[in-house]
Protein backbone atom coordinates (compact mmCIF):
# COMPACT_ATOMS: atom_id res chain seq x y z
CA UNK A 1 0.00 0.00 0.00
CA UNK A 2 2.55 2.54 0.94
CA UNK A 3 4.08 2.13 -2.37
CA UNK A 4 1.37 2.69 -4.30
CA UNK A 5 0.05 5.59 -2.23
CA UNK A 6 3.60 6.91 -2.90
CA UNK A 7 4.19 6.46 -6.35
CA UNK A 8 0.97 8.44 -7.04
CA UNK A 9 1.31 11.26 -5.16
CA UNK A 10 4.75 11.80 -6.41
CA UNK A 11 3.87 11.82 -9.99
CA UNK A 12 0.78 13.88 -9.35
CA UNK A 13 3.15 16.41 -7.84
CA UNK A 14 5.41 16.55 -10.57
CA UNK A 15 2.49 16.71 -12.94
CA UNK A 16 3.30 13.78 -14.95
CA UNK A 17 0.72 10.99 -16.21
CA UNK A 18 1.54 7.29 -16.32
CA UNK A 19 2.19 7.19 -19.90
CA UNK A 20 5.04 10.32 -19.27
CA UNK A 21 6.50 8.20 -15.83
CA UNK A 22 6.54 4.63 -17.78
CA UNK A 23 8.56 7.34 -20.86
CA UNK A 24 10.89 8.01 -18.39
CA UNK A 25 11.40 4.95 -16.55
CA UNK A 26 11.82 3.36 -19.64
CA UNK A 27 8.62 0.77 -18.78
CA UNK A 28 5.02 0.24 -20.35
CA UNK A 29 2.15 2.39 -19.44
CA UNK A 30 0.54 -0.67 -18.41
CA UNK A 31 3.31 -1.32 -15.35
CA UNK A 32 2.97 2.08 -14.26
CA UNK A 33 -1.14 1.64 -13.91
CA UNK A 34 -0.13 -1.94 -12.33
CA UNK A 35 2.21 -0.85 -9.46
CA UNK A 36 -0.86 1.71 -9.18
CA UNK A 37 -3.52 -0.66 -8.27
CA UNK A 38 -1.64 -3.76 -6.45
CA UNK A 39 0.32 -1.62 -4.08
CA UNK A 40 3.66 -3.32 -5.37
Amino acid sequence: MIMKNTLARLRRERGLTQEELARRLYITRQAVSRWGTEGV
